[in-house]
């Protein structure tokens, strides 16, 4: 392997563990928020000034 093939296979795994960490969270959470409206929760509410 050339040295611009192992510069550029380097540069793509450490690229890859963010993205996975980021896209995962991101599609947790919509996957989450998902199944709060499916099963109708309703935010609580947090007024405290009256």
């Amino acid at each position: 392997m050339s040295q611009l093939e192992s510069f550029i296979w380097h540069v793509l795994g450490y690229a890859a563990m963010p993205a996975i960490f980021l896209f995962g969270f991101i599609g947790i959470a919509v996957v989450c928020l998902f199944i709060l409206k499916w099963m109708g929760v309703q935010p609580v509410d947090t007024d405290i000034s009256s």
